[in-house]
């Protein structure tokens, strides 16, 4: 006989998954939130000859401490245009490519990551460049010691790991193939037939063979609050606490252990 198929549920709102959140976390620390380019310079000679050698599995780790501190997503150089009279040729890449948006620091708060800005110098202008270097040093006369503070929900973080260029990917050690990183975001959310859905035993009340079923339905009901409340066109606010419920059922579905 049958012991059932695997079902799904499609989430209203994406939300992260608990096992992958840290790393997450680090992708971030490494691409620009902007444009979702990798901030470290490919004309970096000796960090790509590193890169060359280390097997793909190992090269986030390497990106990362070369890029956690990098508050800018660089800009090409300036390059002079054609002379009158001179034929058009396409602009070449002569820098870094980046979009020139100043860079957050990435914060993890229990199920939650935030992107911190830290504040501009007085006499930077409003599309001035950030006044903090590399390591994330800010240089005297900055302004109030508050950084400007930002949540990032997991469906923006969706769409910025869905920016990442290919070239990029593999230099995170990652594949368009077979690990994208926005798939460690979770839109959909697998649900297990009933004949595999293990008990749970709890000391001195013996087994629930029900639990995980009281969890899914709780997902399910916070699921349809979400999708009701983004039809109707509620306030964000309000929203978004229904999202972080869902987020919290879907957390302690994966691990009954965490702190929500």
């Amino acid at each position: 006989e049958c012991p059932g198929h695997f079902g799904h549920i499609e989430l209203a709102r994406a939300v992260y998954h608990i096992g992958f959140i840290t790393k997450v976390k680090k992708i971030l620390e490494c691409i620009c939130v902007n444009c979702g380019k990798l901030k470290v310079d490919t004309r970096d000679q000796e960090l790509m000859r590193v890169l060359d050698r280390v097997q793909p599995k190992y090269r986030m780790k390497y990106v990362w401490a070369h890029c956690k501190g990098i508050l800018s997503c660089e800009e090409d150089e300036p390059v002079e245009g054609a002379e009158e009279g001179e034929e058009y040729q396409p602009r070449q890449s002569t820098g870094h490519g980046g979009c020139g948006h100043r860079q957050p620091l990435v914060r993890k708060e229990a199920l939650k990551l935030h992107l911190v800005y830290k504040r501009q110098n007085e006499d930077d202008g409003a599309g001035g460049e950030a006044s903090e270097g590399r390591g994330g040093k800010t240089k005297k006369g900055d302004g109030p010691n508050m950084p400007d503070k930002k949540e990032l929900s997991a469906q923006e973080c969706y769409h910025i790991l869905q920016k990442i260029p290919l070239k990029d990917l593999e230099l995170l050690g990652l594949s368009a193939e077979y690990a994208r990183p926005d798939w460690m975001i979770l839109t959909v959310l697998p649900v297990p037939p009933g004949a595999v859905r293990p008990s749970v035993s709890t000391p001195g009340k013996g087994q629930s063979h029900d639990d995980l079923t009281y969890k899914l339905s709780e997902i399910l009901k916070a699921n349809q609050a979400v999708a009701r409340h983004i039809d109707e066109g509620t306030a964000s606010h309000v929203t978004d606490e229904f999202v972080a419920l869902l987020q919290y059922h879907v957390a302690t579905y994966m691990d009954n252990n965490i702190a929500g």
